[in-house]
């Protein structure tokens, strides 16, 4: 079976933004360098399964992820197609500056909403990363802004977070101009009940259902209910990686990003639109894989494989 059985539930959107993170993401804390050509055909092939929300990389200082030093490679081999985006992280005003001289049209930023992950993962404090990105946002002076929230729902050194402290990051990124903001579940740590808590509590702080964003970690097996609690709510995007790509650098533990063909399997099933083709997808994983020399972290990439190799022989 390549297909799910289509099965619509009632009062959920008709169409959902997947937000591609693999090539940024899902490669920075790999522990092998993945090959300037390599990363740019995945790019391609990212694009050619539908994806049209792609972050292609980061321009952070290769001292802090080597993995990602050849961005301005990556984006120079990249032709990013009519309609699609092709968005690159900065930490900084230094790297939107490298991020514009390499031709990026669209940036994210991040801060936290926890002080020790500001700390450890910025450099900075969390009132100091918030002011910061804020410096992005006005410096990029027209160029859209997506704001990443780490630490949205637990943090590996204090623990649970305080739910306003989450509000109020994403509030003050969304005034300051971030046209969407990502809740990020960094250490993959959310449940159902906590991520509507935060949604909701993010929206009645005065952040719009259609600015958010979820960006889950898969680390508990929990994303899959996590985006449709998010959806029961409401909220129509979400960062996903090939393959179940990434863990985050600076949070032990952490596992891979949600996996995009997982995500997009169930929303097929759900009669969601999302302009992504699931075995195209999977196929992008397997592919990613075997040139990489590791076994697929992706179960739904890995059922589809088998399923295709039965249909073959």
């Amino acid at each position: 079976m390549t297909r799910p059985r289509v099965e619509p539930e009632d009062g959920l959107p008709s169409r959902v933004t997947v937000y591609e993170v693999g090539p940024r993401d899902g490669l920075q804390a790999e522990p092998d360098i993945v090959p300037t050509d390599v990363k740019a055909e995945l790019c391609r092939r990212l694009y050619a399964t539908g994806v049209r929300d792609l972050e292609l990389t980061s321009f952070v200082p290769p001292a802090w992820i080597p993995q990602l030093a050849d961005a301005a490679d990556v984006t120079a081999a990249v032709h990013v197609p009519e309609g699609a985006r092709g968005v690159a992280l900065v930490p900084n005003l230094r790297g939107l500056e490298r991020a514009r001289d390499a031709g990026i049209r669209e940036v994210a930023v991040v801060v936290s909403a926890t002080e020790s992950f500001a700390r450890a993962n910025l450099n900075v404090s969390r009132e100091g990363a918030v002011e910061r990105a804020a410096d992005v946002v006005e410096a990029a002076s027209g160029t859209p802004v997506r704001g990443y929230v780490s630490m949205a729902f637990g943090d590996p050194w204090e623990g649970e977070v305080d739910i306003a402290a989450v509000a109020e990051t994403a509030v003050r990124l969304h005034r300051a101009g971030c046209r969407t903001i990502a809740l990020g579940d960094t250490i993959g740590v959310a449940t159902p009940g906590l991520t509507a808590r935060v949604i909701t509590e993010t929206i009645a702080a005065g952040v719009p259902v259609d600015a958010l964003a979820l960006h889950l970690h898969d680390t508990y097996g929990q994303s899959l209910a996590n985006v449709h609690a998010a959806l029961r709510l409401g909220v129509s995007e979400f960062d996903a990686a090939v393959g179940g790509l990434g863990r985050c650098p600076y949070a032990k533990g952490a596992t891979g990003n949600l996996a995009t063909e997982a995500l997009v399997w169930m929303l097929d099933g759900m009669g969601i639109e999302t302009g992504i083709d699931v075995g195209g997808m999977a196929a992008t994983a397997t592919w990613l894989s075997r040139i990489r020399g590791i076994r697929a972290p992706s179960t739904v990439a890995t059922a589809m494989a088998a399923a295709a190799s039965e249909e073959e022989s």
